[in-house]
């Protein structure tokens, strides 16, 4: 009977093993399940930021005033017949 129980165990033993560490087991099937999770985070941010930079693109095309603004604040330009005033703020007292 002993023999019996011992062999029965080592069958669930052999018949566990691929269920375990086996190609398609539950170890990797984990492993690779936080890959994708982690891979769906790296999408989500890259999509977010595709979809800011489209936005961009799409108003720099249709839009004359987002063109004006980048060349304000980029390249320092003005418009014709308009004065430029530059604020410098006063440098603060040195400390001793």
């Amino acid at each position: 009977m002993k023999a019996l129980a011992a062999a029965l165990a080592g069958l669930l033993v052999l018949l566990q093993y691929p269920l375990w560490f086996g190609k398609g087991g539950w170890l990797k099937v984990r492993d690779l399940d936080r890959q994708v999770a982690e891979q769906q985070a790296v999408n989500a941010r890259l999509k977010t930021r595709n979809d800011a930079l489209d936005a961009e693109v799409r108003d720099l095309k249709e839009g004359h005033a987002a063109i004006e603004e980048r060349a304000r604040l980029e390249l320092g330009m003005i418009k014709q017949d308009e004065v430029f005033y530059q604020v410098v703020p006063a440098a603060a007292p040195a400390r001793r």
